[in-house]
């Protein structure tokens, strides 16, 4: 929002701040989601194998919700976002943990198929999956909330300033983000590009929507769990990373709004043994809980993580990883109306505005096929 209301001004930067914090409200929606459907796989994972694979092991997602929630309201109240650095690194290699694991597994499936499953047009019509048999619409409707889950993949960008803001100088701050985003999309393109195609040619039209799901009734179920286990803790850390800005914009308003207040100015000190004194701030404590409790709820409202990816991802691709960039830049370089850059930079805008346009159509559409079959806080798998 700063660096809108520097370079642009007016009514935009309160369009840039709306859309960012409301996906990054979304963000905690769909981790909490991910993280329960993992939590799910370690147990059905270990149920399969003590019944010899003769009990399916259904299993509500809402206990494994609530449990990430109380993991949540405990971090939550960790004060500043520059604070969170080390459950960023454990994050991180956590990252690095399944998505290696998940590739390794799909490629000795891949070989003990000795074929590679599903086809270059991706699922076809007639197919019966747990939502149904797949009718083309609903094919059209899929393909177009797979563009939003890619968008949603990216989506570092809605707090990349607020990151940048945390790196010591010299050197100067730009130039080691710069150096940090190229080598991470890098890097998390090839693990997207090598876990998708592997895990498609792994499992074909049946591919699950957690990879590492698929493989959970399989041999060797202890790398599996493992896996599991490694994204839910990068999920705890990556849902400090993503909120502590919305926690800090609320807090920072509050200030402002009501700077006599002692529920929202006043700290107490409190001694943690082997930590040391805690600043304990009760507006803090009581906003930053209800946050989470309310992004649990909605999690355990709609569990439905695909759609819920596709959604965010389409909301937060185009206006903040492309729009406001561009003509932040346009506004910086002074680009001139009509000059072969700002006609290129058009072009991009406008291509993304479509992509985001039918990928958030697809995944409402998505929303809507899942809630055909779906009771409130009754989900199972």
């Amino acid at each position: 929002m700063d660096a809108v209301k520097a370079n642009l001004g007016g009514k935009k930067v309160i369009f840039c701040g709306l859309i960012q914090y409301l996906n990054l409200f979304g963000v905690a929606i769909g981790y909490t989601i991910a993280a329960s459907v993992s939590m799910m796989a370690i147990k059905r994972s270990n149920c399969f194998q003590k019944s010899g694979g003769k009990d399916p092991c259904h299993m509500s997602s809402n206990g494994y919700m609530i449990t990430f929630g109380i993991i949540e309201v405990l971090f939550s109240q960790i004060p500043d976002f520059d604070q969170v650095w080390w459950l960023s690194i454990v994050a991180a290699i956590m990252s690095f943990t399944y998505s290696t694991a998940g590739l390794g597994l799909g490629i000795g499936k891949v070989a003990g198929n000795r074929s590679f499953k599903g086809s270059l047009t991706g699922i076809s019509i007639g197919t019966l999956t747990s939502a149904g048999t797949v009718t083309g619409t609903q094919k059209l409707w899929r393909s177009l909330q797979a563009l939003g889950a890619i968008a949603f993949a990216y989506s570092f960008s809605i707090i990349l300033l607020e990151i940048q803001d945390t790196i010591r100088s010299p050197p100067a701050e730009y130039k080691t983000m710069k150096k940090a985003t190229l080598f991470s999309i890098i890097v998390t393109t090839t693990f997207y590009l090598l876990c998708g195609c592997m895990g498609y040619a792994a499992f074909g039209d049946l591919a699950p929507n957690n990879l590492l799901t698929g493989f959970g009734f399989y041999n060797p179920y202890w790398l599996i769990d493992i896996a599991n286990a490694a994204i839910v803790v990068h999920l705890v850390g990556a849902y400090q990373v993503f909120c502590q800005p919305l926690f800090a914009f609320v807090e920072k308003w509050s200030a402002k709004k009501w700077p006599k207040s002692d529920l929202v100015t006043a700290e107490y000190e409190i001694p943690i043994p082997f930590w040391g004194v805690y600043q304990l701030n009760l507006f803090r404590l009581v906003w930053r809980t209800l946050f989470v409790v309310l992004t649990t709820l909605i999690s355990m409202l709609l569990p439905f993580f695909n759609d819920v990816v596709g959604i965010l991802g389409a909301m937060g691709f185009w206006p903040l990883t492309v729009y406001f960039p561009i003509e932040m830049y346009k506004a910086q370089k002074k680009i001139g109306r009509g000059t072969t850059r700002w006609l290129g930079l058009q072009i991009l805008n406008v291509s993304c505005f479509f992509i985001t346009l039918v990928a958030a159509i697809g995944s409402v559409a998505g929303v809507v096929l899942d809630l055909k079959t779906y009771k409130p806080f009754k989900t199972r798998y």
